[in-house]
């Protein structure tokens, strides 16, 4: 087979029919990415001449230099220590949440040991500049641009000038190649892997925005995920709040870390001790708990409020905030199976101070004791705060990092914790363990 005479070809995986170039769906049958490139288009044998370069692990030096660290500690954490050289980061989060706000600062702030580069490709070169006058950063070190082409950034990443890129977002950029519009799959894949093979070969750090769609996923193909290196998204209330930097994926670092943010006038602050901020108007009364919760490794107090009214219709109301509706019926269900409690005619409303999403099962009784605080009228007996994931049977189940927790409940105050024993272990004086929901209703509930 005569390499010259190759042509390449893609062919659908479901119907088999052939096109001369790839797109995200298939005209014939109407699949989703289905179209893959043909056999017809490797050459066998100038393949088997090409030869891998093979190394070993210990034929690499490993050291601090391979990490841009911007002096943002907080990022730095989130990031494993500091930005590999080399990597292609991924960033997402809800429109105006402060994405292009947290990179700018970060880009002017690692500007001032390297050089950096940000491109946007949705604001104008002066809009940006303007946005940094705002945010009083220094407008001397840090080089901006405005361009859509992947082709044109590439270039400038290759040139190997600047030590990080950060392009604004990856929805905006197009390939010179592809005939689809902008956002398209083909746009985002090919545009992602452009890059991507730029910052690797020059040994450059690539900082990716997102779009997200109205699931809260990342827009476009799951192939954007899987080729970079770390995946971030920053969450909270965009009308204020705190804002949370948080790590789901990162191939040179912990996942377990998150970087947390409040919004002033000079944008993103890093919070040093959110839960003093979370508690600052808390009021202690009925269905008012107080939550031992972790982000990442970082242990936040938090208020869990829950109110329980009869219900003037048929079918009871339960509306939650911050928490997983699901979960809220499960533990409804085992409220009223497991104790002497009714629910089935009242409307239950639940609350996560604070604009905080939870997620973790060391909410559930917390959340299990604010609901009945709230139906009984009774308050919690001690200044304690509470944690502990609760089974179907009402049993109260181990959760991680119990000591962080106790920790930052003496930090703040708290006289006692009320949560699981804690395994193979002596159990502290501050922490009053519990088995299961009927004990702990009983004895600190008054």
């Amino acid at each position: 087979m005569n390499k010259a005479n190759l042509r390449k070809q893609y062919v659908c995986s479901i119907c088999n029919s052939t096109y001369d170039s790839w797109s995200g769906r298939c005209l014939s049958c109407g699949e989703w990415n289905s179209l893959e490139l043909s056999a017809q288009a490797v050459n066998l044998k100038t393949s088997l001449s090409n030869k891998l370069k093979l190394d070993t692990l210990s034929g690499f030096e490993v050291n601090d230099d391979q990490r841009i660290v911007s002096g943002m500690s907080s990022v730095d954490q989130v990031f494993g220590g500091g930005i590999v050289l080399g990597s292609v980061n991924l960033i997402s989060g809800e429109p105006g949440i402060g994405k292009s706000t947290l990179l700018l600062q970060l880009a002017a702030a690692i500007a001032d040991n390297y050089e950096v580069l940000y491109v946007s490709g949705e604001e104008s070169a002066h809009q940006v500049a303007l946005r940094g006058i705002r945010l009083k950063l220094n407008p001397e070190k840090l080089k901006i641009s405005s361009s859509s082409s992947s082709d044109q950034i590439a270039s400038e990443i290759i040139s190997k000038k600047y030590k990080l890129v950060v392009v604004d977002s990856i929805q905006t950029l197009r390939c010179e190649d592809i005939g689809s519009a902008p956002g398209s799959v083909s746009q985002i894949t090919n545009s992602a892997s452009l890059l991507t093979q730029a910052a690797k070969s020059s040994n450059t750090a690539l900082i990716i925005v997102g779009h997200i769609t109205k699931e809260g996923n990342l827009a476009g193909p799951k192939l954007l995920e899987h080729i970079v290196d770390v995946v971030l998204s920053l969450e909270g209330d965009q009308s204020g709040g705190l804002k949370l930097l948080r790590v789901s994926k990162n191939r040179f670092g912990s996942t377990n870390e998150t970087a947390i943010f409040s919004m002033v006038k000079e944008g993103l602050e890093p919070v040093l001790n959110p839960s003093a901020i979370l508690l600052a108007e808390r009021k202690i009364t009925d269905g008012s708990v107080v939550m031992a919760t972790m982000e990442g490794s970082r242990p936040i107090l938090v208020e869990v409020q829950a109110l329980v009214n009869p219900t003037s219709y048929g079918y009871p109301k339960r509306a939650v905030s911050g928490l997983d509706l699901s979960r809220l019926n499960l533990l409804i269900a085992m409220i009223e199976r497991r104790t002497s409690l009714r629910l089935g005619d009242k409307d239950i409303y639940l609350n996560i101070v604070g604009g905080l999403k939870v997620s973790e099962p060391a909410a559930d009784l917390a959340v299990v004791m604010a609901i009945c605080s709230a139906a009984k009228a009774k308050k919690l007996k001690y200044n304690a705060v509470v944690f502990g994931e609760v089974g179907l049977s009402g049993e109260i189940r181990h959760v991680p990092f119990i000591d962080r927790r106790i920790a930052e409940a003496k930090a703040l105050g708290f006289d006692y914790a009320i949560g699981p024993k804690i395994p193979n272990t002596k159990t502290p004086s501050f922490l009053k363990p519990i088995e299961d929901i009927k004990t702990a209703l009983n004895l600190y509930l008054e």
